[in-house]
């Protein structure tokens, strides 16, 4: 057992003793290409979706210095016909970028990555002789000649160099061409059996080389026949909201909204749903592993007009993207495909492959987006949007009917109010984006179905919170009082009884002649 080769299962072992989703069709996959054309796959999420648990998982199964029959017994993978064939048959080399990028941060971090390597197989084969000029590929060339072994290439989080300190920098260039030095070339085809790569971004066009382009790729935009392994499944979820008796709708709309294909359109945020189960809580688990600041920095380092875009996606509208244009290179961000483009990768929006459009897949993420316009530098008018937002919010629960009214009436008048203003569906635009911020501590529903009709929006308050529930009902030259009317006739409130007796009734006018916008809040 080395440092980076032959590292054996214990970090297999640590994932199934504890909540474990299987995954192990992934395994099948990735048997079917070795020593194929296709040995080259670079597997690419978000973060907190199972990268580093599936190199770990296929390190336990491929490592020949470890028996790893018992940890797979139970798994989809023990009854398929190559099973058997793959199982703890190879050297694996098993490398994470992330703990050389927070070890080294100069330029010579990947002759560093190198040296370890080569000293580390040399340790491992002691019998095959080693030129002192030979770098890490030329010690594997001399020891596949010398036994004919072929080794499996883990490399997890492969792109860290590239996406953080070493981003847009000389590095860059340096570490793709030492990963085509093991992979372009005949020589990787000689000693390599399989070589399974992951992280957040693929490779294809990456920086200013011309990429590993014999790699089969899959990501959070185009998964293909690994949809399945990327996140969890809507099946997989219901199955973990029995066992802990949790609401699946409430999971749904908190944890779910990415999109792969039509038999996969539902996936999950594994880690968001697993501490959701493990708390019993609903909850932001995303901002506590990749805060708000990282979606900020981006939609701050684009200056090509997002701003009408992001209105549209903060809407909870869907929004066309291309994303071909996207080099990967976080860098330098030029246009808004390609930041969208980085957005899905980085797991803040989601990709239908069907219509190519974007759109912020759940709960968790809008509080994420809102967290991060309301401190944005940028893009001033959005960020002032939602500081008047939480303002609308704080104006209704403390009833000052006059602020309401006025600040409703701002939202209409500005920029990122609907371009148009003449019915009551430029009201209900109005007020989709003046409650924007609700969602920090409420579930908000549109057109909410009750025994008698729908309610235009209700707020339900979160679970454990202390806050009312709230109904909304919206008039177009009428009058307040009569949608508070409505409300009380057609018995709106009836259908939030269940979450709560502490219920606020609104009711709001535009009156078309005057101009005005008025507001009429009554505690039930």
């Amino acid at each position: 057992m080395g440092v980076y080769i032959n590292i054996g299962n214990d970090g297999f072992v640590s994932a199934r003793r504890s909540e474990y989703i299987d995954k192990s069709g992934l395994i099948a996959y990735i048997n079917s290409t070795l020593s194929t054309e296709q040995r080259f796959s670079c597997v690419t999420r978000c973060r907190r979706f199972g990268k580093s648990l599936a190199a770990k998982m296929l390190c336990a199964y491929y490592d020949h210095s470890c028996d790893s029959r018992h940890l797979f017994a139970d798994l989809t993978i023990a009854s398929h016909p190559s099973f058997e064939e793959h199982l703890n048959k190879y050297p694996v080399i098993y490398l994470d970028m992330t703990e050389f990028v927070s070890r080294f941060n100069d330029e010579s971090i990947v002759e560093l990555i190198d040296a370890e390597l080569k000293n580390d197989i040399i340790k491992a084969y002691p019998e095959v002789k080693i030129d002192g000029k030979d770098d890490f590929m030329g010690c594997l060339i001399r020891i596949y000649e010398a036994t004919g072994q072929k080794f499996i290439f883990i490399i997890d989080e492969w792109d860290s160099i590239c996406r953080e300190d070493f981003a847009g920098t000389p590095v860059m260039d340096h570490y793709v061409n030492w990963l085509r030095r093991m992979f372009k070339g005949v020589n990787g085809i000689r000693v390599f059996a399989g070589v399974y790569m992951t992280g957040i971004l693929p490779i294809k066009r990456y920086g200013t080389q011309s990429a590993l382009n014999n790699f089969q790729e899959f990501s959070m935009a185009n998964a293909d026949m690994l949809a399945g392994y990327i996140g969890f499944t809507e099946p997989e979820v219901r199955n973990l909201c029995a066992k802990y008796n949790m609401d699946y709708e409430e999971m749904k709309a908190w944890y779910d909204g990415y999109s792969f294909s039509t038999d996969y359109s539902a996936v999950f945020n594994p880690n968001s749903v697993i501490q959701a189960c493990k708390r019993h809580k609903y909850s932001n688990y995303w901002g506590k592993t990749s805060s708000f600041e990282t979606l900020q920095l981006y939609i701050d380092m684009n200056q090509t007009g997002v701003q009408e875009s992001l209105e549209k996606i903060v809407r909870g509208e869907c929004l066309k993207v291309s994303v071909l244009r996207f080099g990967f290179d976080v860098s330098s961000i030029g246009s808004d495909d390609e930041l969208f483009t980085l957005l899905i990768h980085l797991g803040f929006l989601s990709y239908n492959v069907e219509d190519r459009t974007v759109r912020i897949p759940n709960k968790e993420i809008r509080m994420e987006f809102i967290e991060a316009l309301r401190g944005s530098k940028t893009h001033k008018k959005l960020s002032a949007m939602v500081r008047l937002s939480d303002r609308l919010m704080k104006a209704t629960l403390d009833g000052d009917e006059q602020q309401v009214a006025e600040i409703v009436g701002q939202i209409h008048d500005s920029d990122a109010g609907p371009n148009f203003y003449n019915n009551e569906q430029a009201l209900r635009s109005v007020l989709k984006l003046g409650y924007i911020s609700a969602i920090d501590d409420f579930v908000s529903i549109q057109e909410l179905p009750t025994g008698r009709g729908y309610a235009d929006l209700a707020f339900i308050p979160r679970l454990g919170g202390n806050k009312p529930a709230v109904v909304v009902e919206l008039k177009w030259n009428k009058t307040e009082h009569a949608a508070i009317d409505q409300i009380k006739n057609r018995d709106y409130p009836d259908a939030l009884r269940r979450f709560t007796d502490n219920i606020l009734l609104v009711g709001i006018n535009y009156d078309e002649t005057t101009k005005q916008h008025t507001c009429k809040i009554e505690k039930l």
